[in-house]
Order: structure tokens, then sequence, then C-alpha cells
């Protein structure tokens, strides 16, 4: 039996929406929209785990909840901005700055403060299959 043309791209249509939806749930439903996925790799000797590289970018405004993750988070600040922490003295978070965020460890829970967006490079090393955070709130 053949298939007509609009079957045909309908079904294409479909396909393609089904591919995004499954980027969509792989990125876990707690994701952020201003992370953007550059790379992702199995860790080679460490069955399980995964090796995850993005950029994100904070307006000012935007806010990060407090969460947690499944492994090791090492961001790099490639712009600096204020930010500010519920009850806390707004901080300044500079250019350059490297910080390591371990296993489980809560952090974030702060918005950016000021009128610069705040700009960060991202490596996560974690559990493959879970998802890249879970809200520690």
């Amino acid at each position: 039996m053949k298939s007509s043309p609009v079957f045909l791209s309908l079904m294409g249509l479909a396909l393609f929406g089904l591919g995004v939806a499954a980027g969509q749930i792989a990125n876990g439903p707690a994701d952020s929209s201003q992370r953007v996925e550059i790379q992702r790799a199995d860790l080679s000797g460490a069955p399980g785990m995964e090796v995850i590289a993005s950029t994100a970018e904070y307006r000012p405004g935007d806010g990060v909840p407090a969460h947690i993750h499944h492994g090791v988070e090492a961001f790099y600040v490639l712009q600096g901005a204020m930010v500010q922490a519920p009850g806390k003295e707004p901080m300044m978070l500079p250019t350059g700055r490297s910080t390591l965020n371990l296993r489980d460890v809560k952090h974030g829970g702060w918005k950016v403060v000021g009128d610069t967006s705040l700009k960060l490079f991202t490596v996560h090393v974690v559990d493959k299959g879970k998802p890249l955070y879970d809200s520690a709130e």
C-alpha cells in the first residue's frame, strides 16, 4: 500500500516531536532553562557515570534554587555578577572564580541582583540516568 505525502509528512512530524520530547525527558524535569548543554559523554573507567559540559546565563532577577547533584559539579565564572541568598547580604561572584560542589551537598538558593548577568561554564560528573540535580528545598 502506498502512503500519501501528507501521511508521510505527519508521521515525520510526529517522530520529530517524539525525539524532542525524549530529549526534554532525558534532561529531567528539574533542569534549568538557562543551561545549555555543550557535550555529554560516558566517563571511561567508571561504569554508570557520565560527564556533562554546559554553559548557563542567569539574568538579573533569575534565581538558582537550592539543589544537590548525584555527583560532582565544577563551575567557572565566565562573567561575574552580584548574587543574593534570602536573608543574606548581596555578594559578588567574580569573573574567574571556580568552585567544586560535592555529591549530595546542598548549594544554590540565590538570585542575581544588580544589572549584570552571571555566566557560568559547568562540568558535572554524575550518575548516568539520574536527573542532573534534585531540589534541596
